[in-house]
């Protein structure tokens, strides 16, 4: 028997299985990230398949996830990947929803104590191609809002010799990768 979710084409476990491969081969794979391994070794990270199709349902469940982060000890839930597939699938409107989720951040006194991390498969930087290789640093098979704390992400660079060099590591890792290198590392 079909699900109303496989009908329409929505499966949130294939789409969390997406999202694994993801974290697994190229974030902690590559070390995009020196700070990811850690916490996904030790399950701290939530991953929720939004059900979102409007913005607004979408921002209500940001609102949600940030105030369980700020209610959950670090030590279980230490970052949260909200991974929203059937809204916002256009880069130029997921950027603009980024200010949202800012003010939303300020709405619930949580500037300063969680931030968002911003990840899309068309992500694009300001001053870049679509196909230049440095945007795959914060591309993702779906679009994710990804909520970190704060003193998470001090601690962890405070940890890290040279935190300022990941960028430029992560940009020539990429490049040496290609986009096809990419694409054939997220297959099956």
């Amino acid at each position: 028997m079909q699900t109303h979710a496989q009908i329409d084409g929505f499966d949130p476990e294939r789409i969390e299985r997406d999202v694994r491969r993801w974290l697994e081969r190229a974030v902690i794979g590559f070390n995009l990230c020196p700070f990811a391994k850690a916490v996904y070794a030790k399950h701290q990270v939530r991953i929720v398949v939004s059900d979102a199709s409007t913005e607004r349902a979408l921002l209500e469940q940001l609102g949600e996830e940030m105030a369980l982060l700020r209610d959950t000890p670090a030590d279980e839930i230490d970052t949260t990947l909200l991974v929203h597939p059937q809204v916002l699938g256009d880069f130029l409107d997921y950027n603009d929803f980024l200010d949202d989720a800012d003010a939303l951040l300020e709405a619930l006194e949580l500037d300063g104590v969680l931030q968002v991390a911003s990840f899309h498969p068309h992500y694009q930087f300001a001053g870049t191609e679509p196909d230049d290789a440095e945007n795959l640093t914060n591309r993702a098979p779906f679009p994710i809002l990804h909520l970190l704390r704060e003193d998470s992400v001090d601690r962890a660079v405070a940890a890290y010799p040279e935190p300022d060099a990941i960028i430029e590591r992560n940009i020539a890792t990429v490049r040496g990768l290609g986009v096809d290198g990419w694409n054939k590392l997220l297959g099956d």
